[in-house]
């Protein structure tokens, strides 16, 4: 996205995003889709859970 730029390590690996002000602006929904990328790549080494357990638990945790 034009606007958009990212500062990477030694090794090419992307440490910092830098978003012109003008973009941010003019497109919002872009860039929080953009971070909602982001969040989610970072997130993809994470543990997965099963949903329908997690609602479980959840619903159990409610009628508390």
């Amino acid at each position: 996205m034009k606007g958009i730029s990212y500062l990477t390590d030694d090794q090419n690996r992307r440490k910092s995003v830098v978003i012109d002000l003008k973009t941010l602006y003019e497109n919002p929904d872009a860039i929080e889709e953009l971070l909602d990328t982001v969040v989610a790549e970072h997130r993809q080494s994470e543990p997965k859970k099963d949903w329908e357990k997690v609602k479980a638990e959840r619903a159990a945790r409610t009628r508390k």
